[in-house]
């Protein structure tokens, strides 16, 4: 498709790029730089809609696993922050269902690196078919790249992702220090980063 430089920004037309190289030619730089430009500020809008650093953390690596897995879908039509970002807030939203957070309404409240609103809809708590087919699709993308994770790291994901264990718990059955299972939960994502990257030949 042909792309009219007055439609993006420079920032815009670069990501088009990356995408490109990482699509194209598969390109790990590529992937990492896509990761780096957007990880914080997706990071801090999860934040906000969740106020939890732990989930706000894992809903990040949620969000680029899966959109790394379907970057090869993305069409010109719009920036990729647009569409990084509804993957983060769709994926967070599932989340918040799931948990029955209770939340503020956020319509309005976000925007992308463009300056256009992203609509976040969290009316309904209660789940439905709809919700829990996104969420078993969530949960199987996410194991694709576990079984690809050291077995050390596999069962600490295990248990919070699969079997949604607090970090509290999760020390409590490891037996581990608590600030030790953060710490290699951390790992196991950036692990999972790496993976969904493409990356898993050097692990």
């Amino acid at each position: 498709m042909e792309i009219s430089k007055r439609d993006f920004s420079k920032k815009a037309l670069e990501d088009f790029e990356l995408i490109d190289q990482a699509v194209l030619e598969q390109d790990q730089q590529a992937f990492a730089a896509l990761m780096k430009r957007y990880k914080k500020a997706v990071y801090y809008m999860i934040l906000k809609m969740i106020r939890d650093t732990d989930d706000a953390d894992d809903l990040t690596m949620e969000a680029f696993a899966k959109a790394f897995k379907n970057l090869h879908r993305f069409k010109k039509d719009f920036t990729f922050s647009t569409w990084l970002f509804r993957i983060a807030t769709n994926n967070t939203i599932d989340f918040i269902r799931k948990k029955k957070l209770k939340t503020m309404s956020l319509n309005g409240t976000l925007s992308d690196d463009s300056g256009n609103s992203v609509t976040i809809d969290v009316t309904d708590e209660d789940n439905n078919p709809q919700d829990e087919f996104i969420r078993t699709q969530r949960i199987e993308m996410v194991r694709i790249f576990v079984d690809k994770l050291p077995p050390k790291y596999r069962k600490l994901v295990q248990l919070r992702y699969f079997d949604e264990l607090s970090y509290e718990e999760i020390a409590q059955e490891l037996e581990k220090p608590l600030g030790t299972v953060k710490a290699q939960l951390h790992r196991s994502r950036e692990l999972l980063y790496e993976i969904a990257a493409g990356k898993e030949k050097h692990i």
